[in-house]
């Protein structure tokens, strides 16, 4: 079951080898920053950047390149991926092999971007010029859902099973190697490397939890911790920031909480829709958020305080 035929039902209970693109439309970088910080807005203020049906409901990713431009999956149709280059300036990147849709979305710093393939039980690679093949494949993962990237480019996937409420923990090595981390764990979703990476936050969109592991170089995660518990609403995709704060996606409550390290609730962000499923950082200055939002198939945008931990990266 895809996770937002699972939403519908928690909402009315109570509360994804090698393949050369198909369509590709060429990205324009120059005075990228620009354009973005003419249309700066009031810290925390959520305001439409993409309007509604731009995307389909099954609208993700979003991740941020080093030119600034925007990409987020499922442009006017499911298997694509789309670049916002300007407040509603979006068009076609590429399309992705057949059967292949994209959710999660990051990039390393080479620039060469991963895509968390849900229906084929693959990461994909896609270079800076639009060529995609299969970074890795797992016949055994449910579904590779959201995806977050360590400085080194050392992969971790969220693996929820949507039908009876489980997922997995899964690392993936810069060569493609595949290693189960943890199982039994919930509906894993949201996924995020601390600044420092030295911490690994997963949270259990079902059961409401964000769970905190220690990293060790290796990528091996131990000392599993409960970091916070919500009482009610969905959580979606999650990113930290520069000062290691944790911000998440919270489907349903059409909010984005604002953690700090210490679990202490910052920032309640609310948004205009109620369905947000992910999160990125750009802007001139690191510092614009991005949310995609499901029913809508739309972006919001808003600034935070601090640049986003992917932005220093660049």
């Amino acid at each position: 079951m895809h996770k937002y035929l699972w939403w519908i039902l928690v909402l009315l209970g109570g509360c994804q080898n090698s393949a050369n693109i198909a369509n590709k439309s060429t990205v324009t970088n120059n005075s990228r920053f620009e354009r973005f910080s003419d249309v700066k807005q009031e810290t925390y203020r959520a305001i439409d950047w993409v309007s509604d049906g731009t995307f389909t409901e099954g609208i993700e990713g979003p991740a941020v390149d080093s030119n600034g431009v925007l990409y987020v999956v499922n442009y006017t149709q499911q298997g694509t991926i789309g670049a916002v280059q300007d407040k509603s300036d979006t068009r076609l990147w590429v399309t992705l092999p057949e059967g292949s849709i994209g959710n999660g979305i990051r990039f390393n710093q080479h620039g060469d971007m991963f895509v968390a393939d849900y229906a084929r039980h693959n990461i994909l690679k896609i270079t800076p010029q639009g060529e995609v093949s299969v970074h890795a494949h797992e016949p055994l993962m449910n579904q590779p859902n959201d995806i977050a990237i360590r400085d080194d480019g050392v992969i971790f996937a969220s693996d929820p099973n949507w039908a009876n409420g489980r997922g997995q923990l899964w690392r993936v090595e810069t060569d493609g190697q595949v290693t189960l981390l943890k199982a039994d764990m919930g509906t894993t979703n949201g996924i995020e490397v601390s600044p420092d990476n030295k911490t690994l936050y997963v949270n259990e969109s079902k059961q409401r939890r964000i769970w905190a592991f220690t990293l060790n170089e290796q990528g091996d995660v131990s000392d599993k911790r409960l970091f916070y518990q919500f009482v009610d609403h969905g959580l979606d995709g999650m990113r930290t920031d520069s000062q290691g704060n944790l911000y998440v996606a919270r489907y349903g409550a059409g909010e984005v909480a604002v953690l700090s390290p210490k679990a202490m609730l910052l920032q309640t962000v609310r948004l205009k829709g109620r369905h947000p499923t992910n999160i990125a950082f750009g802007g001139q200055d690191g510092k614009q958020v991005f949310v995609t939002m499901q029913q809508r198939g739309a972006i919001e945008s808003f600034y935070s305080e601090y640049a986003g931990r992917a932005h220093t990266l660049h």
